[in-house]
């Protein structure tokens, strides 16, 4: 995938963190605060969505699987295929369940089982 800011199709982390997020209606529901990466295979495997509350007060951290998230070009941000109602139902973190997600377990099939209808694979 290339844009017209840069040819190339990757792309380094920083320049992904504070990219918007649209919902399928195209609407802006959030952005990426920051991406959780699987460290022996270098896999993206989560970005961390920032959505909902008001001027940053309230917001809430989704672990989106990288495998619902489409890069669109011409919005310059990412898609899913998800409305508001059903990112308010996933499942979202605290910052002391941000240093539990990497464990696995309860949080890895929570998360896998919500997005698995809007086509999350699921990581080893």
């Amino acid at each position: 995938m290339t844009t017209e800011t840069s040819p190339h199709k990757l792309i380094t982390a920083k320049r992904v963190t504070g990219t918007a997020v649209f919902n399928k209606a195209g609407e802006r529901i959030g952005h990426i605060e920051d991406l959780s990466i699987d460290k022996i295979s270098g896999q993206v495997i989560y970005a961390l969505m920032s959505f909902g509350g008001f001027l940053g007060i309230g917001e809430e951290l989704h672990p989106l699987p990288w495998s619902v998230l489409d890069y669109d070009p011409d919005k310059n941000g990412y898609l899913v295929p998800l409305g508001k109602d059903e990112l308010d139902k996933a499942p979202s973190l605290t910052e002391k369940d941000l240093e539990d997600l990497g464990a696995g377990g309860l949080w890895r099939s929570r998360i896998f089982e919500y997005y698995a209808p809007y086509g999350a694979v699921p990581y080893i």
